[in-house]
């Protein structure tokens, strides 16, 4: 890694999240700090690759792009980290794209380096987060959105598998006869626990709203297909959450992601199927958890993949 740099001498790195609905980035210090920060709606451009310029754009112009070390990358998958790949489950224009590569040739020089967006939230937290102050040996991160993924810290070390895909939860299959998903198999927990799911779901049963927002006001209010849609997801993600607990021996999951910041309608129902359903005593002491870095875990996380040796990550 070249010598410090950036304003005052501070290592800064980009991080860039790739969400189904957004794309956001921001320069990152190796302290956690976040100078700057940007985010765009997806729909508001012509393609995805004019949301990343613009994204990057907005960062490297306000930091300067010499004060830029590297950039880590945080993606909604699957992914392909040997190559530098990405194909979005919810992006469809999206498929084998070179993110990698893109962002590269807007930071010439310097490593770039990518994730899943589950990975680097998981990354994140245990990093700057939660785990940070309760230590846990094996931690699960989660985002539950626009889709569902998920990523692994063991041993404090982030577990990206060979092809960048390991923790990607959300397409553990829950209900094998269940709805087909867009990724080629059926019944998985995106199919029933990310945000436009839930929400497509409660409306073919009678509910009105417009989306996964106002699902979770209706739900607070009591509103029975509401609280069904939460139940329902919170059921799928406690079968995923367990199946992973019991792989990895998991203490400590963290939730963030759209769907999670409908904050108790999801918790409680969700901590209740998961002490329900766990088995096993070392299922038991699982502690379910929302992110407490809010929408910055998966930032922090893709920061984190290609700051200093020397930082605390």
């Amino acid at each position: 890694m070249s010598s410090p740099n950036g304003a005052g001498g501070t290592r800064t790195v980009l991080a860039v999240d790739i969400g189904g609905t957004k794309f956001a980035a921001a320069a990152v210090t190796a302290d956690g700090g976040m100078p700057v920060r940007a985010e765009v709606p997806l729909s508001a451009f012509a393609s995805p690759d004019a949301a990343l310029a613009e994204v990057v754009g907005r960062v490297t112009a306000q930091v300067g792009e010499d004060g830029i070390e590297g950039a880590g990358i945080g993606s909604a998958g699957p992914v392909d980290s040997v190559k530098g790949s990405v194909s979005p489950v919810n992006i469809p224009g999206w498929r084998d794209f070179p993110l990698v590569d893109a962002v590269s040739r807007m930071l010439p020089g310097r490593p770039v380096r990518l994730a899943g967006d589950g990975q680097c939230m998981a990354l994140g937290e245990w990093w700057r987060g939660l785990a940070e102050h309760t230590p846990s040996r094996a931690m699960l991160g989660m985002v539950v959105s626009t889709g569902v993924g998920g990523g692994l810290v063991l041993d404090g070390t982030p577990y990206l598998g060979p092809t960048g895909n390991a923790g990607h939860i959300g397409h553990i299959a829950v209900d094998p006869g269940g709805e087909p998903c867009p990724c080629g198999a059926a019944g998985c927990v995106e199919v029933v626990a990310s945000g436009p799911n839930m929400v497509r779901w409660a409306r073919a049963n009678g509910w009105e709203g417009d989306d996964a927002k106002a699902l979770a006001a209706d739900a607070r209010l009591g509103h029975p297909v509401a609280l069904c849609a939460f139940q329902r997801a919170a059921d799928a993600l406690a079968t995923a959450i367990l199946t992973a607990a019991a792989l990895f021996d998991l203490d400590h999951v963290v939730i963030g992601g759209g769907v999670a910041a409908a904050g108790a309608v999801l918790f409680d129902p969700l901590r209740r199927a998961v002490t329900g359903s766990a088995g096993l005593g070392f299922l038991r002491r699982v502690r379910v958890d929302p992110t407490s870095l809010g929408r910055d875990a998966g930032l922090l996380g893709a920061a984190a993949l290609v700051l200093p040796q020397d930082s605390p990550c």
